[in-house]
């Protein structure tokens, strides 16, 4: 008889704890992040750096992912209930989708002033560009050190089937796409600042005004790399293709393999959101094995092996080979 499968206690508690430190280092950045970039403006107006305020503007950009980020957070930690049965957990796919669009676009404009200021350099200070680049480099590795360490996830750590059969998920610890998205952000700006203290440096030492210019040619190129890569993990997740690095082909033959298997189709493998990897899938089962049993067993297969710690599996036997069917025929007497 069907159940409603509810979360242990024990994986409730550990998915809140995570959610809860993920929170935390998001206000905690967000904090030294506005602090930063309000003097950072300040300086890049006096001093005239195109690089100091592209970062600024960057950081600006970065200040709303980390606000983003954490109200996809507080939507991600709501139950399921509803409609929504998987929970709002895309809620963070969305925000990484954001701020990776955010970054494409803020990339480009630096793109557009970059070029214009290789035309016609203008005068920049040296010194204080420099100060504040080295400043920002130090507040850039506090910050990427608070939302850069190992973080829980937030996947579901169960597996089930027909009967729905608890399983162990044995998968290392993974930063979530929202936090991958905030941390991409920042540290796109850890390469900002370098890239403008070495610009600054060749002004001071050369005279070189346009190396300003290619420092933010440099940001830019640092930006849309990151863009690139936090919007092809989430286009991945919104339209469900298999995660990263599984290969849904090797997966069904290896399932398909095992004793009592007679048939594997409508294999499906998806990533419902960051560390929520499931699969579903028909197995016809050989006459005469419990297809419980099977199914028992590929759900373990698929949670050991491959990660896979919530499978949904249709299991039926294969229709019995019948005995040839004999025709008696009557030999009829002729008078």
């Amino acid at each position: 008889m069907p159940h409603l499968h509810e979360h242990t206690h024990e994986h409730a508690a550990e998915e809140h704890d995570g959610r809860a430190r993920d929170a935390r280092a998001l206000k905690q950045a967000l904090f030294l992040l506005l602090a930063f970039m309000l003097a950072e403006i300040v300086v890049a107006i006096v001093s005239s750096s195109l690089a100091l305020l592209a970062d600024a503007a960057h950081m600006l950009t970065d200040a709303g992912a980390l606000v983003l980020a954490l109200v996809a957070a507080r939507l991600a930690a709501r139950p399921a209930k509803g409609a929504m049965t998987y929970g709002m957990g895309r809620a963070e796919i969305l925000s990484a989708q954001a701020n990776g669009l955010t970054m494409l676009i803020l990339a480009l404009l630096i793109i557009y002033g970059a070029i214009s200021h290789l035309v016609s350099p203008p005068h920049v200070e040296p010194v204080p560009v420099l100060v504040v680049a080295l400043v920002g480099i130090a507040v850039n590795l506090v910050i990427t050190r608070t939302l850069g360490g190992e973080h829980p996830g937030h996947g579901h750590a169960h597996a089930h089937g027909h009967a729905h059969d608890d399983q162990h998920d044995h998968s290392k610890p993974k930063r979530s796409l929202n936090m991958e998205g905030s941390y991409q952000h920042l540290l796109t700006d850890l390469f900002g600042f370098l890239a403008t203290a070495i610009a600054a440096v060749a002004i001071l030492l050369t005279g070189f005004r346009r190396a300003d210019a290619i420092a933010s040619l440099l940001i830019a190129a640092i930006m849309l790399y990151a863009a690139y890569g936090l919007l092809k993990a989430s286009v991945r997740v919104v339209m469900e293709a298999a995660p990263e690095g599984v290969d849904p082909d090797a997966i069904g033959l290896r399932l398909a393999a095992q004793d009592g298997v007679a048939e594997v189709h409508d294999l499906h493998i998806w990533e419902v959101t960051s560390g929520f990897n499931s699969v579903s899938a028909h197995i016809v089962v050989d006459a005469g094995h419990d297809c419980h049993e099977v199914r028992r067993t590929l759900s373990r297969l698929l949670a050991d092996e491959f990660e896979l710690s919530h499978s949904t599996l249709q299991v039926e036997h294969a229709r019995a080979k019948q005995p040839p069917l004999q025709i008696e025929v009557a030999s009829v007497e002729r008078h």
